[in-house]
């Protein structure tokens, strides 16, 4: 049995990554909000679910990486800025976001503004839905209460209303409502010490912050402040949660993984389903290899490996062309930062190894530390082996998909070449040359065609483009596209891409 906070607490750190946060942000936020919990005098119930909702806050933050990269050309930057800015006044706008965006992404201040009036009004309106859509259909799956998922599916909202969901004041949740508070507080405390995080949180009340809370704030700031750049942020989490504290057993550590992973993979259309498949492969290749205890950590690291993406732009996993020296050296960090997320975590000191050797080769021509075969043991070879056939049947952005007989021949060339473990290869290519047999039933009740609808929902195709790719009508397409979300519970791409990638669906083997 492991403690859920441990593993979140942990695993927190990915969604400082792609936030542009620095590490421990979460963690810190989470101490605030607690702490501001108990000094409004709430019950150990109420203060659980503010811990988690705090902790949690940017559990959806992948959910519209991709379009944001495709309008502002990075992900990254302007939803640190977003945070940074008080988006319901319009002057802070000015003064504030357009500024930080046009330096963070190299654009003049007058192509935000335009780019802003234009596509950046379609990412304001769609951004929060997707991202309060996949925070709550993520905290399901984690097997949070529903108090919690009901928080953190209102992370959009703002005191005044103009936030999303179109709700206000004590409509909004009470956890979110002080997750709102510490994480401003939090954002400009480290930013520019306690009393601009007490300025800051004053100007915000009555807009986007609860006044009382504020107010409550503001009256023992230093209190609530104290020692955040001292204490081990970590720890101090942990023993903030309130008894009865909540276990997972070995099988729901699965799924906290497989969330992750899935989550990470919203980062680009073409990652979707990647770190659920390099999971599921590698284990079942190595079912003969090695033994039961190497073969579960192999699993939870292929479904972790990727986790050091989120802090990559989309940009860089969407980019058609080459990437320059600058970007690739960029994307080869994420092995390392995937290691260092997963380090933190005690009990998954063997999968933090695991996954920051996935991208190593036994010639020493990997990375991030270019490791020779000696250095590297069977589980990491089958990992590496696995992690390269997905990556090539799956296709990136910038080469198309090849077929499984090809990927084959080119993972054996590997093993010639002395890049990759023959054993390794050969387990690996067992592994995927099983799943020859009855199609399965589908969830949710979904169609073939519905399954194929939802497919390239997921990969960001529009109605019209659904239409043109199937042969059929731009409103035949737009009555799929419906029927799938009813069925799925979902209401926007990303929504619907996590819900694939939970089901397997994105894996057209099968």
């Amino acid at each position: 049995m492991f403690r859920l906070l441990g593993l979140l607490g942990g695993l927190s750190v990915t969604t400082d990554m792609g936030t542009g946060a620095p590490l421990e942000e979460s963690l810190e936020r989470c101490i605030v909000a607690t702490r501001l919990a108990r000094v409004v005098g709430l019950a150990d119930a109420e203060v659980s679910d503010v811990l988690y909702t705090s902790l949690l806050e940017h559990l959806g933050c992948t959910a519209y990486s991709h379009e944001v990269a495709s309008v502002w050309g990075d992900d990254v930057a302007p939803a640190r800025q977003a945070f940074l800015t008080d988006l319901s006044k319009p002057a802070d706008v000015w003064r504030s976001w357009i500024p930080g965006v046009a330096d963070a992404t190299g654009r003049s201040r007058a192509r935000v503004l335009a780019t802003m009036l234009t596509s950046g009004r379609k990412v304001e309106t769609e951004g929060p839905v997707a991202t309060c859509d996949v925070a709550r259909s993520a905290s399901r799956r984690l097997r949070l209460p529903s108090s919690v998922q009901a928080g953190l599916s209102h992370v959009f909202a703002m005191w005044n209303g103009k936030g999303y969901p179109r709700v206000q004041g004590e409509e909004i949740p009470r956890s979110t409502r002080i997750a709102h508070v510490a994480s401003t507080a939090v954002l400009f405390a480290n930013r520019a010490g306690a009393v601009a995080a007490a300025r800051e949180v004053r100007r915000r009340s009555g807009s986007y912050l609860d006044p009382q809370l504020a107010d409550a704030f503001t009256s023992q700031s230093d209190h609530l402040l104290e020692g955040l750049g001292d204490i081990d942020a970590y720890q101090a989490v942990l023993d903030y949660e309130p008894d009865p504290v909540r276990l997972v057993t070995d099988d729901e550590l699965d799924e906290v993984a497989r969330t992750f992973g899935d989550l990470v993979d919203l980062k680009s259309p073409s990652l979707h389903g990647h770190s659920t498949g390099v999971g599921d492969l590698a284990a079942a290749a190595a079912a003969t290899l090695l033994s039961g205890h190497e073969v579960r950590a192999l699993r939870i690291a292929g479904y972790l490996h990727d986790l050091g993406r989120a802090g990559v732009s989309s940009r860089i996993w969407d980019k058609p062309g080459t990437l320059s020296r600058t970007e690739r050296d960029q994307a080869r960090l994420h092995p390392y930062h995937s290691e260092r997320i997963l380090s933190r975590v005690s009990a998954l000191a063997e999968v933090a190894k695991l996954a920051g050797e996935h991208h190593e080769r036994c010639d020493g021509t990997g990375y991030h530390r270019g490791a020779t075969a000696v250095q590297l043991t069977l589980p990491s070879r089958v990992l590496a082996t696995a992690d390269a056939y997905r990556c090539l049947v799956e296709g990136r952005p910038h080469r198309p998909a090849l077929p499984s007989g090809q990927t084959a021949e080119r993972l054996r060339a590997d093993v010639r070449a002395g890049h990759l473990d023959a054993d390794a290869v050969a387990a690996v290519l067992q592994a995927a040359g099983h799943h020859d047999g009855p199609r399965r039933a589908r969830p949710a009740g979904l169609t073939e065609r519905q399954v194929a609808v939802l497919r390239l929902v997921a990969a960001g195709l529009s109605n019209r483009e659904i239409a043109t790719r199937l042969g059929i009508s731009s409103r035949t397409a737009e009555h799929h596209v419906q029927d799938v979300y009813l069925k799925i519970g979902a209401s926007s791409r990303a929504g619907a891409a996590l819900f694939a990638m939970q089901h397997g669906l994105l894996d057209r083997s099968r």
